[in-house]
């Protein structure tokens, strides 16, 4: 068991005999604050897991597509708070397609629980008559629309989908996928997704935060966040606090995860006929590691699954980047993926050690969500511990504070010269490659072997093109090291790529 990192401890208050059945969710009028949401998980953790009931939707509503699902809007006037002059406004949502799972909605009043029963007019859904559902029962999770000054208000946050919220800034369309609580992902056991079970939300004090609680459960597992969100004109800032409660052994625990879609880009177009130039809504992990070590890892469509894991001690930060920010990156006029969030997550205690791991797989379609990123502690759980965790997101165009690095800006691969060796073009732009001195390549592969390699350098321009082939003889995989130095110390970020054919 970790002593320090993520804030673990030892079972307090989980011995004795398990309780037949979990406690309820709170009534109306109830008293409400981050310690009474705690003791609550912590009771329902001492219990067997009771699954959220879901034979009461209706077929019209169960059986509804992605895109007549996504047609049901919020009636004018039934937001909540809304005209009230308020910087937020909350919309319910309604169960259905997808998103069966009910999560019971509360609102925080001067420190009492309002329940948010369902209500059928709450929405506009053309060509469908929505049934009516239970009152506590009908929702599946909830939007947030932020106004900043006198601007229009804008879609700042989703939560909803088994424990998943999304964030974006202003001018950002929603991208990434953060997820509240990862267990068991590619694991042969088969993944286990923690649900909402229900969310609480603080009326805003008039500081332009807004501050959310969530109850999430699973078999293995029971836990309470606390969400602080701040909307913001070049990002959205989320402050993340947790106490998670283990009902079972958890040797496969992910905290921080964020999931995202790669289609295709230009450093992988293997298989593709499509006009536009890229398709995906992250084109790269970074991480700054326990070291300082700034690192950059493109990610790619494989043909099949791939892990990386990416050894460190109390990591600095990392999270799912989208660094190509043009139109002419994508060419997709509909889909406007340039103005997808990159979301950037910082520890704020000690993790202690573990691993950033890094999951890649397989898709064809743009709608899949492939690419996944997390922080796995070292240690497992055993059956009855606590673990408490904090961090802070930045919902971001650029990740905040970037270390005086030349950065990578661009990654292409395709055929080689011959065989099948690979040609690749990595290309890097910052201060540091304005000074004198020569730049050196520190390039490796493992296994496998660089037969040519090539620094394009434009001083002038603060930019650096490296140009290298791989002849990965008879392997299937690749990992590839690559860092400008100069004088023996590093210029530019550690660019880190795994080719697999």
């Amino acid at each position: 068991m970790l002593a320090a990192g993520c804030g673990l401890v030892a079972g307090a208050g989980l011995t004795g005999a398990v309780a037949a059945e979990p406690p309820p969710l709170p009534g109306a009028g109830a008293a409400f604050d981050r310690e009474s949401l705690i003791a609550l998980a912590r009771e329902r953790a001492k219990a067997p897991y009771v699954a959220p009931r879901t034979d009461d939707l209706p077929p019209l509503l169960r059986n509804l597509g992605r895109e007549p699902y996504a047609a049901i809007r919020t009636a004018p006037g039934r937001g909540i708070w809304e005209g009230e002059g308020l910087p937020f406004t909350l919309e319910p949502l309604q169960r259905g397609s997808l998103f069966i799972n009910p999560v019971q909605l509360y609102l925080v009043e001067e420190g009492r629980l309002v329940p948010l029963p369902y209500a059928r007019d709450r929405f506009r859904a053309d060509g469908i008559e929505l049934p009516d559902l239970p009152g506590e029962a009908g929702y599946s999770g909830l939007r947030v629309r932020a106004r900043l000054g006198q601007g229009e208000p804008f879609e700042a946050a989703v939560f909803q989908g088994a424990s998943f919220f999304k964030m974006a800034a202003r001018g950002q369309s929603l991208g990434v996928t953060a997820r509240a609580l990862t267990l068991r992902p590619a694991d042969a056991r088969g993944e286990e997704f923690p649900l909402f079970r229900a969310l609480f939300v603080e009326r805003p004090a008039g500081d332009g935060a807004l501050v959310l609680h969530a109850l999430i459960e699973s078999a293995s597992a029971v836990a309470a966040l606390r969400f602080a969100l701040a909307p913001g004109e070049r990002d959205t800032v989320c402050d993340v606090e947790g106490v998670l409660f283990a009902r079972q052994p958890l040797d496969h625990l992910g905290l921080g995860g964020a999931q995202a879609s790669y289609l295709f880009g230009p450093i992988d177009r293997r298989n593709v006929d499509d006009v536009r130039a890229s398709v995906h809504a992250t084109d790269g992990l970074a991480i700054l590691n326990g070291a300082g070590e700034a690192i950059w890892r493109p990610v790619h469509n494989p043909d099949s699954l791939q892990i990386s894991s990416f050894v460190d001690e109390n990591p600095k930060g990392f999270g799912l980047m989208q660094r190509a920010r043009s139109v002419r990156d994508y060419e997709d006029d509909a889909t406007r993926w340039e103005t997808r969030p990159a979301l950037w997550l910082t520890p704020r205690e000690p993790w202690g050690p573990g691993a950033v791991t890094l999951l890649e797989i397989p898709s064809d379609s743009e709608a899949n969500e492939n690419i996944l990123a997390y922080w796995r502690p070292k240690e497992a759980l055993v059956a009855g511990a606590e673990l408490r965790f904090a961090y802070r997101q930045h919902w971001t165009w650029d990740r905040p504070e970037p270390p005086p690095l030349a950065r990578v800006t661009g990654s292409r691969g395709g055929r080689g010269s011959t065989g099948s060796r690979r040609l690749f073009l990595v290309d890097f732009a910052g201060e540091g490659l304005a000074g004198s001195g020569s730049l050196d390549i520190a390039l490796a592969a493992a296994p496998g072997t660089i037969t040519r390699q090539e620094l394009v350098g434009d001083p002038a321009a603060k930019t650096a093109r490296v140009v290298f082939e791989l002849d990965p003889g008879g392997d299937r995989a690749s990992e590839l090291r690559l860092v400008l130095r100069r004088g023996g110390r590093p210029v530019s970020e550690t660019w880190l790529y795994r080719w697999t054919p």
